[in-house]
């Protein structure tokens, strides 16, 4: 894949008019890409940036001072679940919602799942899928199919779906038995095909049938609180399939990214792989950069039942240390929020909590206040894994991604100072509590520009269900 280099963002001082009037002028602010960081202003025409330079003299219809202000592209999470039926429910925030939330939050694009239904095609999940989100999403999205049924049938959909379809990534389940599971022959399987035309496999990678053992252990000795979902889970679920995985996906060739890794173990694994010369993807979710497992010992345990659980304070150290040795490509959110009454289903029961965790709309401003401002981590690494990278892997860049000419106009003005608290009561998410409840957070997201126009000002939203997209994805990155 051919990287667009961020020679666009050389700028220098633009005394003499431009041409064309129009489009809308942001001024004055410091922009920052994954590796640069310029005061310039950014001339905006329809959907795409046209011009960056300093002191730039065109006459906008709309001109927006960012002096003091941080400019960053549009933030992209790939790990969503909007609308997904689980556990005898369905996620909280639907497509409307949930776009909607992310944008208040500074992200303009996600990637959401597409689960198919063991002993049907993918073509119908896909079809299932768009049912729910054609024409409800308010900002940009797109798909990752997961395949858990792969056989001859299957097989001849992948092609179709890089191709036709621009759904270039296909998740699997090293969990969930009976219901989303695939064996390794199944994997190597899928594994070879989607190389051939040039895709991309996630993986969940844990240990479904250790957990399951372990959850009928803790449930036969009346072991039932929420901690019980995290102690069937150890490390070792987790360090032992993201090996495994690691080791088929160097057999075959296939690129591997794995979603929401959460320990040193895991990690470890991908690091060895390193030693052969292997890359592997890797992301993590803003919950394990900043939360531990200490919460499941609350009397509200339950609002954090997900799957890989919250782990230790020393694996929160190794997460951070992997983004900055370029072992973490990505921060996302596997956000998949359900209501408490639905969380309560499980009170009696870890196992019936369903998974999940709402933090759509924290990701950015989370991600700012514990990693940058707290220099955990640098701007320019900020904006490569929460925008960049989703971009490059998964096959948008430079479209999306980055701050460049001829980008998508996706934009995210930022206060590096403002100092607020999340709560659910000001929240924008489809879901009656928060995970991070009273948390004072530094910076904010002040306005937010999805494809050249301006959706998020003055804390309201501005554009309706349906501006949303669909993106077609080209095949994806084996290396960024």
């Amino acid at each position: 894949m051919s990287d667009k280099k961020q020679s666009d963002l050389k700028v220098e001082d633009s005394k003499a008019p431009l041409a064309g009037v129009g489009g809308l002028l942001i001024k004055n602010g410091r922009i920052i890409t994954a590796d640069a960081d310029q005061l310039a202003d950014i001339y905006i025409e329809g959907e795409i940036i046209k011009t960056i330079g300093k002191n730039l003299n065109v006459k906008a219809d709309k001109e927006i001072d960012a002096a003091g202000k941080l400019v960053f592209p549009g933030g992209i999470d790939p790990h969503v679940h909007l609308e997904m039926p689980f556990m005898g429910a369905f996620s909280s925030d639907n497509y409307e919602t949930g776009t909607r939330a992310a944008l208040f939050g500074g992200t303009t694009m996600v990637i959401d799942f597409i689960l198919q239904k063991q002993g049907n095609s993918l073509r119908s999940a896909l079809e299932e899928w768009k049912s729910r989100s054609d024409n409800n999403c308010v900002g940009d999205y797109s798909f990752h199919m997961a395949v858990t049924d792969f056989n001859e049938n299957t097989k001849k959909e992948i092609r179709e779906m890089i191709e036709v379809e621009g759904i270039t990534s296909f998740k699997t389940f090293m969990a969930y038995k009976g219901v989303f599971m695939i064996d390794d022959r199944q994997m190597i399987g899928l594994m070879n095909e989607v190389k051939k035309h040039g895709g991309l496999i996630n993986v969940h990678a844990t240990n479904g049938d250790m957990i399951d053992y372990l959850i009928d252990k803790h449930k036969a000795e009346g072991k039932l609180s929420p901690l019980y979902h995290y102690l069937s889970q150890p490390e070792i679920t987790e360090a032992e399939a993201s090996g495994r995985f690691t080791d088929m996906a160097n057999y075959t060739g296939c690129p591997g990214y794995i979603v929401h890794l959460t320990c040193e173990g895991a990690l470890n694994a991908v690091r060895n792989a390193t030693r052969r010369n292997q890359k592997v993807f890797v992301e993590t979710c803003i919950q394990y950069l900043i939360l531990d497992a200490s919460l499941y010992e609350k009397e509200d345990g339950a609002k954090w039942v997900m799957s890989p659980p919250l782990r230790e304070k020393k694996d929160q150290a190794t997460l951070w240390a992997g983004i900055n040795q370029g072992l973490v490509n990505v921060v996302a959110t596997d956000h998949c929020p359900f209501n408490w009454e639905k969380k309560l289903l499980g009170k009696d029961d870890f196992s019936k909590i369903p998974n999940g965790h709402p933090a759509i709309e924290n990701r950015m401003e989370l991600l700012y206040s514990e990693g940058v401002a707290k220099n955990k981590i640098t701007l320019n690494k900020y904006v490569e894994v929460a925008c960049t990278n989703p971009a490059k892997i998964f096959g948008m860049f430079p479209q999306k991604g980055t701050i460049a000419v001829g980008s998508d106009a996706d934009i995210v003005i930022f206060d590096p100072k403002e100092k607020h608290t999340l709560s659910a009561k000001t929240h924008h998410m489809n879901v009656d509590y928060s995970g991070y409840e009273g948390w004072e957070v530094t910076g904010k997201v002040k306005t937010v520009l999805l494809r050249g126009k301006v959706a998020i000002e003055n804390n309201h939203c501005n554009i309706d269900k349906g501006y949303g997209k669909f993106i077609k994805r080209k095949k994806v990155a084996d290396k960024i």
